[in-house]
């Protein structure tokens, strides 16, 4: 097969093209010594500015390759160069374990590592399904029994609690200057903001973008967590909003039993109401994403998503 190196010469001042899984296998095959691609397909993780791809070689292994094509996403695959080492070991379940790293000719580096195994979460399969449940409030818990030393060591972001509520308030700020989020979903997050007592919790390790396409699961089992370029320390119920909303409440509640089963630390009594939040606050920060693009097809989604929200929960409080 063609192994020459294919990518764009381009600098990162903005987004690359894509590149060919060709192109991808080639970087394979400059990254990690004895690997010698004979097959190559598109990779199944999703993830935004990132090409991906899955690679066998020639003794059958299984790798995948990815390369950034914007600066933020060059930024994360730096993050996880300098986490993932350290983590691997210390997990219950399986993480990209890096193998070897190729130099992209406009800057930043390529990663490969085996494929880990396991297939992405189903999340309308967990209410049915109270032993996967459970596995993935054990996994969660894992994640946040981290020691921090790791997160401040490799330079990633630490946020206190006072610090990670301020954010957020900053960001339903910018939310509602949109003017495209229904009032009484401001009125119902600010009210949370404003309960002092709701943020004191304490801050842990958090993935920080976790969701089902990088959770990989084996029958009841968590087999694998991917994409750990948004590690940090702060609010344990930034790595549950996704559930809160995704999930249902019935099926977040076996999560959070699980999880607060398996913590070395008693979980606040608050984590839930945060997880939701959080989770409602993520279709406002899809909004806020369409608006800085300048992208109408993202802003009318993100404003029917909380259209939606709105009429699903009304005025009440979280």
């Amino acid at each position: 097969m063609e192994h020459a190196l294919t990518c764009p010469a381009t600098s990162y001042r903005g987004r690359v093209p894509h590149r060919s899984p060709l192109a991808l296998a080639a970087l394979a095959d400059a990254a990690v010594r004895d690997l010698d691609p004979v097959a190559v397909r598109p990779g199944t993780e999703a993830v935004e500015d990132l090409d991906v791809a899955e690679v066998t070689d020639s003794r059958k292994r299984c790798w995948t390759v990815r390369a950034p094509r914007s600066p933020v996403a060059a930024t994360r695959i730096e993050r996880e160069i300098r986490l993932l080492a350290e983590v691997g070991d210390q997990l219950p379940f399986a993480v990209p374990r890096i193998a070897g790293t190729a130099n992209l000719p406009g800057g930043g580096r390529a990663v490969v590592h085996p494929v880990v195994p396991g297939q992405a979460l189903d999340l309308e399969a967990l209410a049915p399904r109270a032993s996967l449940t459970a596995a993935l409030g054990r996994a969660v818990a894992a994640v946040h029994d981290l020691p921090l030393r790791l997160v401040e060591e490799a330079g990633l972001p630490v946020y206190s609690a006072e610090e990670h509520r301020t954010r957020h308030l900053a960001e339903v700020d910018r939310a509602a200057s949109t003017g495209s989020v229904p009032v009484p979903l401001l009125a119902r997050w600010e009210r949370l903001l404003e309960e002092a007592g709701a943020w004191r919790f304490i801050p842990c390790v958090v993935h920080g973008d976790l969701a089902a396409d990088n959770v990989l699961v084996d029958g009841e089992q968590v087999s694998g967590i991917l994409d750990w370029g948004e590690v940090r320390i702060a609010d344990p119920a930034d790595d549950l909003g996704w559930l809160a909303v995704g999930a249902g409440t019935d099926v977040l509640s076996g999560i959070v039993k699980a999880y607060a089963k398996a913590r070395r630390e008693r979980p606040d009594g608050n984590l839930s109401r945060r997880a939701r939040f959080t989770g409602e606050l993520a279709m406002a920060r899809w909004l806020l994403h369409g608006v800085a693009v300048d992208d109408a097809t993202v802003v009318d989604d993100a404003v029917h998503m909380l259209t939606d929200l709105e009429l699903a929960v009304g005025g009440r409080k979280l």
